[in-house]
């Protein structure tokens, strides 16, 4: 029996608690044994959410004779990790456990140092400040989850579903996790690697550059060159292309490149048109093109981010 502990702290992310429960909860093998056991521990009996209080039935002891220890986001960034939380998950990784995060749970993993010198991920609304305070970690802004063997880390939301998911195949393979998948109404195909689909927003240095930016998105189906955005900022190519980098800190033509892939995730996701024609209507050269680019900068082939997060038939 596979003994999974998820630990609430004061102020948890109520779905980020949830979701493991409810993952691990209903898994069944194939002679309809029930392969983990979920225990909810905390270091109080009481712990209140955001919405909601909960009653943990576990104490921190249960961390200690866990397989896998869950540690759900927390709302408050700022709070402080105790250090009797800190040393039960360095105990419970010292006795073999696999630790995993989910959310702004990595923070807390974090202060353990069990991810110094590993990638991990977060929520992207707090990548900055886990490698602001965790210099030592290697925080990957975009993926879902990173997968480090017996550290596992995962962004926020979904992503958390995501990560029990491909737990859950690393432990008993594709057919266990495909019905955990069907229970919870989910897909299963996605990957760690897939990039964290958060609305773009320019940096606020850019706000002298937004007429030109709003220009370049209306007109990024069109083949334009340095020359041709230059021309219409009213500058030379030669001082338009420094000032852009100064202010965006890329190239006009990456800036493109990276407006034409955010509008075709929108068309994939909105649309059933085929590959050739979104490639067409966002200035890409072929399918091909599009899906070179696509997946270097997404993280995944477009048709796996349609599967994903496209309509359904």
């Amino acid at each position: 029996m596979h003994h999974v502990a998820v630990l609430a702290l004061p102020g948890v992310v109520a779905i980020d608690l949830a979701t493991p429960c409810e993952v691990f909860g209903h898994v069944r093998l194939s002679d309809s044994t029930k392969e983990y056991v979920v225990q909810v521990c905390a270091e109080t009996s009481e712990v209140r959410c955001k919405a909601f209080g909960i009653r943990a039935p576990w104490t921190l002891e249960e961390l200690a004779r866990a397989d896998t220890v869950i540690l759900p986001g927390i709302d408050d960034l700022t709070a402080p990790i105790p250090d009797t939380i800190v040393a039960a998950i360095r105990a419970a990784y010292a006795g073999g456990a696999r630790i995993a995060s989910i959310c702004s749970g990595a923070l807390i993993l974090a202060a353990t140092g069990l991810l110094d010198g590993k990638r991990a991920t977060t929520h992207w609304l707090a990548t900055d400040l886990l490698a602001r305070r965790h210099p030592a970690v290697t925080v990957d802004h975009n993926v879902l989850f990173v997968d480090e063997g017996r550290v596992v880390t995962s962004a926020g939301g979904s992503a958390g579903l995501d990560m029990c998911l491909h737990l859950l195949r690393r432990d008993h393979g594709h057919a266990v996790a495909a019905h955990a998948a069907r229970l919870a109404v989910a897909p299963l195909e996605r990957e760690g690697g897939q990039a964290q689909f958060i609305h773009h927003q320019e940096p606020a240095s850019t706000a002298s550059l937004a007429p030109v930016l709003d220009w370049m998105r209306e007109n990024a189906s069109s083949r334009l060159t340095v020359n041709d955005i230059a021309r219409h900022a009213a500058t030379t190519p030669r001082t338009f292309a420094r000032r852009f980098r100064d202010q965006t800190g890329t190239t006009p033509l990456q800036w493109l490149i990276n407006a034409r892939v955010r509008r075709a995730q929108e068309l994939l996701q909105t649309t059933t048109l085929p590959m050739d024609r979104i490639a067409e209507a966002v200035g890409f050269d072929g399918a091909s093109a599009l899906r070179q680019r696509f997946s270097k900068i997404v993280g995944v082939s477009p048709k796996t981010y349609r599967r994903s997060f496209g309509l359904r038939e």
